[in-house]
């Protein structure tokens, strides 16, 4: 279940169209001083990130730190990626056009620190890097995303 705060939070940011230092503070300091808790969280983040694509960097390298430590050492198996929340992932980073640059990096990070990863989750990390890099046109990022839902 999502956090009141939490929804709060985003409303506010959405509605003054901006997202600065002070507000990833506090978001970490009272929002969600206990990081991340349930995937419903990361997924509320997932779209402030989306709306937000001038939020201050600090806002993205918290989120990709969080996003890790749920995925990682939050959910079961701990220190494993299997297919459901490789799934989850993929899906809720990419939404069906493919991840924002913090995405990207959110996907390759838990690929790096989780011991083992389901296939799926290092594809689309793959993909995601490769594109984030310039290797690949968006057009394309956009069908392959599409083909791997």
């Amino acid at each position: 279940m999502i956090n009141a705060s939490l929804q709060h939070f985003c409303n506010r940011i959405v509605a003054a169209g901006t997202l600065g230092l002070e507000d990833v503070r506090e978001l970490n300091r009272t929002v969600l001083p206990e990081g991340l808790t349930c995937r419903e969280e990361a997924d509320m983040l997932f779209g402030l990130d989306r709306a937000m694509p001038d939020a201050d960097e600090a806002f993205g390298e918290w989120l990709i730190a969080s996003v890790v430590d749920f995925a990682v050492w939050g959910e079961r198996p701990t220190g494993h990626i299997d297919a459901d929340t490789a799934q989850w992932l993929a899906a809720s980073l990419g939404c069906g056009r493919g991840p924002t640059v913090t995405g990207a990096r959110i996907a390759v990070e838990v690929v790096r620190e989780a011991e083992t990863n389901d296939p799926a989750l290092i594809a689309f990390a793959l993909r995601a890097n490769r594109v984030r890099n310039g290797a690949g046109s968006e057009g394309e990022a956009i069908l392959s995303y599409a083909a791997a839902a």
